[in-house]
């Protein structure tokens, strides 16, 4: 199978609407971070194809669960995961892509350039830094930091009515036991990823945030 027909089995097998457009501007998503990833070193993975489904189908399989959202940041988003294949999945979605490293920022600008992705923003800032005009329906991350962590850098970047979604491999059990007040579980999903044998999990977390922050 092409590396064309093997993203489409999967996007089936995640029971995803996707036009061959959209398909075919994913595959042109991998083929730039396999072109900059020479130099700026975007992901440890190399190969095309296991790229597909370690990235794109990973992140392709979250689409489902943030589909209602409108706003979307992108938390250390690095090559752009999940931030630029959920743009594309879910087109209706404002995504904010935030990186602090400024060689992996230059190539979420470039990429969203190239693939014509008018609804991605692409900010250079650390979480806990940042300051934007409105907080976000949906704050994410992949592999940003540990379930603490994460919550103290960026928690304050989701709308009061928001998620909070963390993209985890295991069950991340004693990572959930840290997690202190001001936010509640919302839910821990299993993800089954097409051609994936590991585990995946996907966090929601409810956030319980004063106003006046």
């Amino acid at each position: 199978m092409t590396l064309a027909e093997k993203l489409a089995q999967g996007v089936a097998d995640l029971r995803l609407a996707l036009p061959e457009k959209t398909q075919r501007t994913l595959l042109d998503y991998l083929a730039l971070i396999q072109k900059w990833n020479k130099v700026y070193n975007l992901t440890a993975v190399r190969e095309a194809e296991n790229m597909l489904g370690q990235h794109l189908l990973d992140c392709l399989a979250v689409a489902p669960h943030v589909a209602a959202a409108r706003t979307l940041v992108d938390v250390g988003s690095g090559a752009g995961l999940p931030g630029i294949p959920l743009a594309l999945a879910l087109p209706q979605l404002q995504v904010t892509l935030l990186e602090a490293n400024h060689k992996k920022a230059a190539f979420l600008r470039q990429a969203a350039i190239e693939l014509g992705l008018d609804r991605v923003t692409v900010v250079c800032e650390r979480a806990e830094a940042w300051h934007p005009p409105a907080r976000f329906d949906i704050v994410i991350s992949r592999a940003f930091s540990g379930l603490p962590e994460f919550l103290a850098a960026a928690g304050r970047l989701c709308a009061k009515e928001g998620t909070i979604v963390a993209m985890k491999g295991v069950h991340p059990y004693e990572e959930l036991a840290q997690v202190s007040g001001g936010y509640q579980l919302r839910d821990v999903i299993p993800l089954a990823v097409p051609g994936l044998a590991a585990e995946r999990h996907l966090v929601l977390i409810q956030p319980q945030i004063l106003e006046t922050q």
